[in-house]
């Protein structure tokens, strides 16, 4: 049996309404991915400007534990990189750099989560809805071509007519690959730029912290108080004013 004959029996046996089906399935998961991306991006939502202008002040009076308790009210990524930087300022700008350049990445993998999707049935769907489009057209000749084995008078007459609406329902499939794929594609490059835009706080928001901890190095900012240390002195102003 010949390859091709092969093939266009098989592609016209199953015609081409099953691309729809798998058409409405992926836009179905295409909205849903949306709507969970857009809530998510939606709960990050903070005031940067105020949290970096909050760290800068509280780093100023060296009151590290402060800052931390602030960041961690904040439910944006950034807050939560610059915490992990936090947690090990005590151990120098090094460490710190290194805690949060690892806090980064895993932001990052959060921000971009599920977004390959949207990119790729962006770029494929209108492939799969010109598949559904050829499979209709092979089916319109198919049908032509049996038309004309059985009486070549009466195929020219209504050739022309089975072949256009035979194409128009074909064209169908192309429709429906263009409107999935084009929210899709729309979708992705704005969460992609609200996610360079969230790194891109993140890594201002860092040297906030990077710079007080270069001047704590070079001896130009006050050095962080531990807990313990604070403690201590509100004991010693105690105990000095019952003294008095």
């Amino acid at each position: 049996m010949n390859l091709v004959e092969w093939l266009q029996g098989l592609m016209t046996s199953f015609g081409a309404q099953w691309v729809m089906w798998v058409m409405i399935v992926l836009s179905v998961i295409s909205v849903a991915v949306m709507l969970e991306r857009g809530w998510f991006y939606f709960s990050l939502r903070d005031d940067i400007p105020k949290l970096a202008a909050d760290l800068r002040n509280l780093l100023r009076e060296a009151d590290v534990d402060g800052a931390i308790r602030s960041l961690k009210a904040s439910p944006s990524a950034e807050a939560a990189v610059v915490v992990a930087g936090l947690l090990e300022a005590d151990r120098g700008m090094k460490a710190a750099d290194e805690a949060m350049q690892g806090a980064t990445a895993l932001q990052r993998m959060k921000l971009e989560r599920r977004l390959a999707y949207l990119g790729t049935l962006g770029n494929n769907a209108p492939f799969i809805g010109l598949f559904g489009t050829v499979i209709g057209v092979v089916q319109a000749f198919q049908q032509l071509g049996k038309q004309g084995m059985t009486t070549a008078a009466s195929a020219s007459s209504a050739a022309p007519t089975q072949v256009m609406a035979s194409i128009s329902e074909a064209l169908v499939a192309t429709a429906v690959g263009l409107v999935v794929a084009i929210p899709a594609v729309a979708m992705y490059n704005f969460y992609q730029r609200i996610s360079r835009s969230t790194l891109a706080n993140t890594d201002a928001l860092s040297h906030v912290l990077l710079s007080y901890l270069a001047g704590v190095e070079a001896g130009t900012a006050p050095l962080p108080q531990p807990k313990a240390d604070k403690a201590e002195k509100a004991k010693a102003k105690s105990a000095a004013a019952e003294e008095d």
